[in-house]
């Protein structure tokens, strides 16, 4: 279901068809980092280490006529009116398990399915939402969502009522027997602070009352589960003028590069072989425009996503890869202009490649599908570099496609510290 989700948005972001673009209304890329409860009780575990748990979140902002992102979730709009939305949906659900257990059981979810958002009014919502794991544990959320704009502020209050089914609750509450479904409460609220420009301070709480089912499992020590998460964000300016004209258009980038093992500062220090058995992949990109400028500079931020394809070798089969990420440039002003790239986003992969499976399981880790996602480049205008007019919209680069687990701190991508580089080069288009 991972790959569906990913997959839609590649497929939505080529529905834009236009020959001017404007700033989006709302975009962003974040990093939070979330601290829970855990309600677990475990005797092979000291108490003060699986009282909490923390995990650093990536956050996305996005909204379209099609598709949007916030925070942890993100959705295909079926159909939009003024009062009524129906989407598909997709939002990560933390299971608060020990740290020490996370890798081995990676219960942090993807959960998919319907969203029918009715719209009382310009500020508040009810949703009406059906989901479920990628093993059919399902559940239903009926909530009613507030969105208050006040100034610096902007405040999103929540409160959501989750009817579980029975394979749900022994699944993510029984854990070791089976129980009846229930039906919990939380309550919440996230919140924006606009400090500056493009930079945001993100923050929010929730606190949930768990049913009498679940309370009552062998393995639950709490009635409550409770959570809050705090971080910065670099979003969409909310002072500057709106519908401005972007002085960017959409790209298309075809990469090739091959696996190394080495560390990405290896990399950067030119020292990258590739590894024994010729590992590659070639990947395809789209980037949509959102912005020209942050925080007054001239650098060009994207929506992109993209489909890699790596190739079968004598330890691999071919394997496909989902990407979907915000990518920043900034151009050198020279005669000769280069660009340095920096995206951050999530990468869905169908099998686990070699270099990942050898170097994670060297280092004791269960290796995850679901990993954040970096892409490093350094590109050059091939109109500038040849004297050619006819390629000012060409650019030629190298880049690092990087996933990892962002150094054992995420609990949604298997609290793993590695993953895999593949050094490459590139031809990117824009038009």
């Amino acid at each position: 279901m991972k790959k569906i989700v990913i997959a839609l948005l590649i497929i939505e972001s080529f529905l834009f068809s236009q020959s001017s673009y404007s700033e989006a209304d709302n975009w962003g890329v974040g990093m939070v980092i979330r601290q829970a409860n855990v309600p677990y009780s475990d005797p092979r575990v000291d108490h003060d280490v699986a009282n909490y748990v923390d995990s650093a979140v990536p956050m996305f902002y996005y909204d379209s006529k099609y598709f949007f992102l916030d925070g942890i979730e993100g959705g295909v709009k079926f159909y939009e009116s003024e009062s009524w939305r129906l989407s598909l949906l997709s939002r990560l659900r933390f299971v608060d398990i020990p740290q020490v257990y996370q890798n081995d059981h990676q219960l942090d979810s993807f959960d998919v399915g319907l969203q029918l958002r009715y719209k009382l009014n310009r500020e508040n919502s009810i949703d009406l939402e059906y989901l479920s794991d990628i093993q059919g544990s399902h559940y239903a959320n009926i909530s009613y969502k507030g969105r208050y704009d006040l100034n610096s502020f902007e405040l999103e209050p929540y409160v959501t009522t989750r009817i579980k089914s029975k394979k749900f609750n022994s699944t993510y509450y029984g854990l070791i027997e089976n129980i009846h479904g229930g039906m919990d409460i939380a309550s919440g609220l996230n919140v924006k602070y606009h400090v500056t420009s493009n930079f945001y301070l993100l923050a929010g709480a929730e606190i949930k009352l768990l049913d009498k089912n679940a309370r009552e499992a062998l393995v639950v020590s709490s009635n409550t589960e409770y959570s809050t998460y705090f971080g910065v964000g670099f979003l969409k300016d909310k002072t500057a003028k709106k519908g401005s004209q972007l002085s960017i258009t959409p790209y298309i980038r075809v990469a090739h590069g091959y696996a190394t093992h080495s560390d990405i500062d290896q990399i950067l220090g030119g020292n990258m072989p590739k590894e024994p058995y010729g590992n590659t992949l070639t990947s395809i990109f789209y980037g949509h425009p959102l912005a020209d400028k942050l925080f007054g500079i001239n650098f060009q931020v994207y929506l992109t996503t993209g489909f890699v394809w790596h190739h079968s070798s004598a330890v691999q089969d071919n394997l496909r890869e989902y990407i979907v990420a915000m990518k920043a440039y900034y151009t050198i002003p020279l005669p000769i202009r280069f660009r340095i790239g920096l995206a951050e986003g999530l990468s869905y992969i169908n099998e686990i490649s070699y270099i990942e499976k050898t170097d994670l399981e060297d280092d004791d880790y269960t290796p995850s599908k679901v990993l954040n996602y970096l892409d490093y480049s350094l590109d050059v205008n091939l109109g500038d570099l040849l004297f050619t007019e006819s390629l000012e919209r060409a650019w030629l680069g190298v880049n690092v496609h990087h996933r990892s687990g962002i150094f054992e701190y995420s609990s949604q991508f298997g609290r793993i510290s590695g993953g895999s580089n593949y050094p490459s080069i590139y031809l990117q288009v824009d038009f």
